[in-house]
């Protein structure tokens, strides 16, 4: 199925699958614990928490938006991707590269959202931008290439996957708001529920 350009697999992993990938998780997060991402300039916090693992993590502070290899509070690098997220990256995409990152967003409470923008800093827009959700449904919008173009709106629900490539790969999108206690699936880890949004990216350009 595709919305706007992009590529729906709902219910991608099984219930024991997603079970597996919080497992796998588990000492991604221990080594790379949560910070609060802030914006640019006016350096306000935002509404979600983030982690990262691969050879590279995407922050967001009052310095600007950017990759670097260690985490910002601990100093230490990021963890590596788990083998399980890899395997998905394979399974989804023709792309002859592994990711380089896999951002991890954490959606808590009723205010947590993401306004739309797009992933753009990237070195090469040929490789998709695959993202998981695990936990909460969320309502997903995704647009065009401009800001002001029409959108349209999914549900995202835990196991499912999505694939912004090709055409859509520079739409804009973002998360309206979640809807607490749809799943259980991230208890006990996380007692409060919520949803992880887990999103692995390519940020270098293939080597020739």
């Amino acid at each position: 199925m595709q919305v706007n350009g992009a590529d729906y697999h709902a219910g991608y992993w099984s219930p024991q699958q997603q079970k597996a990938v919080l497992t796998a998780l588990r000492p991604v997060l221990q080594a790379a614990p949560f910070f609060k991402p802030r914006m640019p300039r006016t350096n306000q916090p935002w509404s979600i928490m983030m982690s990262n693992a691969g050879e590279t993590g995407w922050v967001s502070d009052v310095d600007g938006y950017r990759y670097q290899p260690a985490h910002p509070e601990t100093g230490a690098n990021w963890p590596p991707i788990p083998d399980l997220l890899i395997q998905a990256w394979q399974d989804l995409t023709d792309y002859p590269a592994p990711p380089e990152c896999c951002l991890i967003n954490y959606y808590q409470g009723e205010k947590a959202k993401m306004g739309l923008h797009q992933d753009r800093d990237e070195a090469d827009f040929t490789a998709p931008v695959v993202s998981f959700s695990l936990g909460d449904s969320a309502v997903f919008r995704v647009g065009g290439q401009t800001r002001r173009g029409p959108t349209r709106s999914v549900k995202l629900h835990s196991g499912d996957a999505i694939i912004l490539g090709g055409t859509a790969r520079l739409c804009y999108h973002g998360i309206d708001r979640i809807l607490p206690g749809s799943s259980q699936m991230l208890v006990p880890d996380f007692p409060e529920g919520g949803r992880l949004n887990l999103t692995l990216r390519r940020v270098s350009k293939q080597a020739s």
